[in-house]
């Protein structure tokens, strides 16, 4: 009975470890989705976050031209540099995690 008890915790630990790697290779890919259908809006940003428009924008606030009740995180100085330097280390976070991790032969066989 001991022997049958060991197999019965090793299935339902193997099957609890499945059921949780599902689930996060699941989110994982819809976080996945989710961020490749922004990386037009983070080089939309990085552009405007050079360019004279946004220098304009940025004077125009300090000069207490706009609307005070206008949301205007975009206008300063580390909002878009963050997110920027955010996205870097993410895209570095993944390559490097692509890159250490070896194709197991089943991901080879796809």
């Amino acid at each position: 009975m001991g022997r049958h008890m060991k197999q019965q915790e090793r299935i339902q630990t193997m099957e609890s470890a499945l059921d949780e790697v599902t689930e996060k290779i699941s989110a994982l890919r819809q976080a996945f989705t989710d961020y490749t259908g922004i990386r037009e809006k983070i080089r939309q940003l990085e552009q405007y976050y050079t360019s004279d428009l946004w220098m304009k924008d940025y004077e125009d606030d300090e000069a207490g031209k706009l609307p005070k009740d206008l949301k205007r995180g975009v206008l300063s100085q580390d909002a878009i540099n963050d997110m920027l330097d955010e996205d870097q280390e993410l895209r570095e976070l993944i390559l490097q995690e692509l890159m250490e991790e070896p194709v197991s032969e089943t991901e080879e066989q796809k």
